[in-house]
């Protein structure tokens, strides 16, 4: 048996499997992104997914199971006090959030607008309030293409989104406002995330489109995480998609945004040609931000389906020490009422030459299992949480 060198880890994002266990404390009692989706679609076509096991994990509801799985697969439980992109992505890497991030149902209050404008040099803003990111830009974006103001709105999540039209705002003109509004947001205002959200179109009426010039600007992590020990070690992190902007770049060395799923997972492709030992890291960004907030369960359904697809491609340029994890971040449910993120477990599926077949990892305690498992693969310092399933599946 020899050693595992590398570890593609990705991240599907907001595909959860089954509300948590403390999932009325979120109002979120019932949801189940993937059972639902394939509920609402009489199944989903996923045979390699099936393959890995994710029609085995433990409580598993509307998927396929297979009498042989070829991966190790279960679920993890969300230890952090959240249900966001950036609370689920550091727990991962070993981040424990015990406070939730604060959050603005009624909008940012005058002191912290009053200042963004100031120190922005704008003409004003339009919104700061709670809304979905394609209804304001048909409630607001011919206005703000008349007058030049921002568009400000924020969700369930703990974020401060700045949508602009790109011939309005260049995006590196909005970048450096998001700059700004990340400077303005600390303390007891600290948001997760400043997100800039660039769209194009001529009108309402013809309809305006979110282009792929997003960014998000994170609240910096603690350095006590899997990525940083990583690179303090001298092992390439390489990251594809908005990993880099959710750690502000904090233990990245190298990365890559990207357009869509399918371009992170050519880019994930890309990184396992270059990067000969290390950590890959890549979020697939467009299941919640294209499908499950806009309550899309037929287009999350083609997502699944379109990503099982490409998974040979993944599968068959992993070198005999390589690892592959694919899990979650969070839920987001396209079947809910609401379009917001929902608390729920997350599946982990494991595969790789050196590992055991249909290993059941059941529920896990935390999303940092998979973290403390890759630390131990890589003999760096043990994270703060998070216990490791190495030796069940080596």
């Amino acid at each position: 048996m020899g050693k595992i060198n590398r570890v593609i880890w990705i991240v599907l994002d907001s595909a959860g499997i089954g509300a948590a266990k403390d999932a009325d404390k979120f109002d979120d009692e019932g949801t189940n992104t993937i059972g639902h989706v394939s509920e609402k679609n009489n199944g989903l076509n996923i045979p390699n997914m099936t393959k890995l096991g994710i029609g085995n994990i433990d409580g598993v509801v509307n998927l396929e199971k297979c009498e042989a799985p070829i991966g190790c697969y279960g679920r993890m439980a969300e230890k952090s006090n959240g249900k966001d992109t950036t609370i689920g992505h550091w727990e991962m890497m070993g981040i424990y959030s015990e406070k939730r991030f604060p959050t603005y149902p009624n909008g940012f209050n005058k002191e912290i607008i009053d200042r963004f404008i100031k120190e922005a040099n704008l003409p004003g803003i339009l919104g700061n309030k709670v809304a979905s990111g394609t209804e304001i830009l048909k409630e607001l974006g011919d206005e703000h293409i008349k007058t030049h103001k921002p568009i400000i709105y924020t969700s369930a999540d703990s974020v401060f989104q700045i949508a602009c039209h790109e011939e309005v705002y260049p995006p590196e003109k909005l970048y450096e406002i998001c700059k700004i509004a990340r400077g303005i947001l600390r303390g007891e205002d600290e948001v997760a995330r400043v997100i800039a959200r660039p769209f194009i179109g001529k009108n309402a009426v013809e309809g305006f489109t979110r282009t792929s010039n997003r960014r998000d600007f994170s609240k910096l992590p603690s350095e006590d995480n899997l990525m940083v020990y990583l690179k303090k070690s001298g092992i390439e992190v390489a990251c594809v998609g908005k990993i880099e902007d959710i750690f502000a770049g904090v233990g990245v060395t190298k990365s890559v945004h990207t357009r869509d799923n399918m371009d992170g997972v050519d880019k994930t492709i890309d990184y396992m040609k270059e990067v000969d030992k290390g950590f890959i890291f890549t979020n697939l960004v467009e299941f919640d931000s294209k499908w499950g907030h806009r309550n899309d369960y037929v287009g999350y359904a083609k997502g699944l389906e379109v990503f099982d697809k490409r998974l040979p491609e993944i599968m068959d340029s992993m070198e005999d020490d390589d690892l592959l994890i694919i899990d979650a971040d969070h839920g987001c449910d396209p079947t809910t009422k609401g379009t917001d993120h929902t608390r729920e477990n997350v599946p982990l599926l494991v595969y790789g030459k050196q590992i055991k077949k249909n290993v059941n990892l059941h529920i896990r305690d935390t999303f940092a299992d998979a973290g403390q498992t890759v630390a131990e693969i890589f003999g760096v310092k043990k994270l703060n949480i998070g216990e490791s399933f190495l030796k069940e599946i080596l």
